[in-house]
């Protein structure tokens, strides 16, 4: 049975717990396989066509090929209203690491060298910190993107890894990783077929190939390792973060050949399916590069699963594909990819097999950004320190289910003499439930300046924004929602009693 007093930690790796498969009547704890490419977006799944998932998504799924996650799909827990609650990547990582919103996590804006106040602090007791009291051993490989970068070059000391200004990409030094016990990675780099990165001892790597396949090699030479016969009775917890399908996706510079063939003899109309997508936008062109990049993980995923088939440990570990946030490619017609409440950006796939699943099913639960670290947690019965609470719920308990999902917009705030941003501002907020999304933007005085409202059952690519009329019924409970949500959380706008004027704080919860 599972070790009962975790205060022990690492001296519980070797206990074993029973279940009832014959054929393995003893085993070490599950392992974990967490990996995340970044701007994967929820439409990009292939399972989607298919008749008994497809309405489960709003709107049109992408035309894309994606047979290993199919495959997972039909053994695992598919989370359809899976969100990434600020949409863009280090806040997302914040939270995964955290289980706290960005205004607690210390991460509220995307990590660079100019932002003093965005940096995952040294103090937090995170997802790693947590396996890694609990006896794993546990690996990461890709991008990190929670550092603030500071001139720690291993290679040049005093000198940023990245020449950049403001710089983006960093090193993270061992007493950074949250108990982390393997390290291949870097900050944060926009190079797909010329990616590096920074092993244990600070020694840069530079494989010169399309970085999600040398990651999955890395990932199959951990597991390799991992399985041998020194290692077989500790567990492992590997992270593999993918920076495809995430910008740039403009050529060959950013994909495999392999890939874009499956795409490149479609037209823009035949790939930009959903009905909100502008096709006479530039970035149109980039659509088969994006979606080769998303066929391209597809198929590195399933040599990464292929490796835990091999070496018998499959169905030992808990392994989780999900995303940092979306992609917009084209819908509405904006530029930015990510960063919004639009469904493109907001929704990322999220699907979860436990060990000895092997029967696929649907949760229609939303599951937000600091769920994901008391979700996984709890199904390794893995307990926090009496003195660490989180925001985040375990979404797999029937008494924390959630109906909503808070959206997050920051921004640079105030700049310190140096002309760093020392703060940030939270220009927008909202709620999406099933049947509505609401985003409400205020400006530096804390007034209205734009709102978005969608009924996602009736509209569900988000094509007519209602109004916002506060005397409305749905929209007072959706306001009523969102104060719940903001006081929950002690989120600056409840701090500051935004929008007070129709958002009733003072009947939350």
């Amino acid at each position: 049975m599972f070790c009962e007093d975790r205060q022990k930690s690492k001296q519980c790796f070797n206990i074993l717990y029973s279940h009832p498969f014959p054929s393995r009547l003893f085993m070490k704890r599950p392992n974990l396989l967490y990996v995340f490419p970044d701007q994967y977006r929820l439409m990009s799944l292939g399972v989607w066509q298919r008749p008994e998932y497809r309405p489960h998504l709003s709107g049109t799924p992408d035309p894309v090929l994606t047979p290993c996650l199919d495959e997972l799909a039909d053994s695992s827990s598919v989370f359809t209203n899976a969100v990434s609650n600020c949409p863009v990547c280090s806040p997302h990582r914040g939270s995964l690491m955290t289980g706290m919103y960005p205004n607690k996590s210390g991460v509220p804006l995307n990590c660079h060298s100019l932002r003093v106040c965005s940096d995952l602090p040294q103090e937090s007791f995170c997802l790693t910190d947590a396996l890694s009291v609990a006896g794993y051993h546990v690996g990461y490989i890709g991008k990190w993107h929670l550092d603030f970068p500071t001139p720690n070059d291993p290679q040049n000391p005093g000198s940023y890894v990245d020449c950049k200004t403001p710089a983006w990409d960093s090193y993270t030094e061992p007493c950074r990783r949250h108990g982390i016990d393997y390290w291949y990675g870097y900050g944060t780099f926009d190079q797909h077929t010329n990616p590096h990165y920074y092993d244990n001892d600070g020694e840069r790597h530079e494989p010169k190939m399309w970085s999600a396949e040398h990651e999955a090699d890395k990932a199959i030479e951990f597991i390799h390792s991992r399985c041998s016969k020194e290692n077989i009775d500790t567990p492992f917890a590997l992270f593999v973060s993918m920076n495809p399908p995430h910008s740039p996706y403009n050529s060959l510079d950013d994909c495999r050949e392999s890939d874009l063939d499956i795409y490149s003899q479609q037209t823009t109309e035949a790939l930009l399916v959903r009905d909100n997508a502008d096709v006479h936008m530039a970035k149109a062109a980039s659509a088969p590069y994006y979606f080769a990049n998303v066929s391209g993980v597809d198929k590195e995923l399933g040599r990464i699963i292929d490796a835990l088939k091999e070496n018998g440990e499959w169905d030992n570990t808990l392994v989780v594909f999900t995303s940092d946030h979306g992609e917009t490619l084209c819908s509405h017609g904006i530029e930015d990819a990510k960063n919004c409440i639009y469904n493109e950006s907001f929704q990322v796939p999220f699907i979860l097999k436990q060990p000895f699943q092997t029967r696929g099913n649907v949760h229609t639960e939303f599951l937000n950004s600091p769920d994901i670290m008391p979700t996984l947690l709890n199904l390794l019965d893995i307990p926090l320190p009496p003195d660490v609470s989180l925001q985040g719920k375990d979404v797999l308990n029937q008494d924390q289910h959630t109906s909503c999902a808070l959206y997050i917009r920051n921004i640079d705030g105030e700049v310190d003499e140096n002309g760093d941003i020392k703060s940030y501002f939270p220009v927008s907020r909202g709620i999406k439930t099933r049947d509505y999304s609401l985003a409400l933007t205020i400006n530096k005085e804390n007034q209205l300046v734009d709102t978005l409202l969608f009924n996602n059952q009736e509209d569900p690519h988000q094509l007519n924004n209602l109004e916002f009329d506060v005397n409305q019924p749905e929209i007072k409970a959706l306001l009523s929602l969102l104060a719940n949500e903001l006081t929950r959380i002690e989120d600056p706008w409840h701090e500051s009693k935004v929008l007070a004027e129709f958002i009733p704080y003072q009947e939350s919860k």
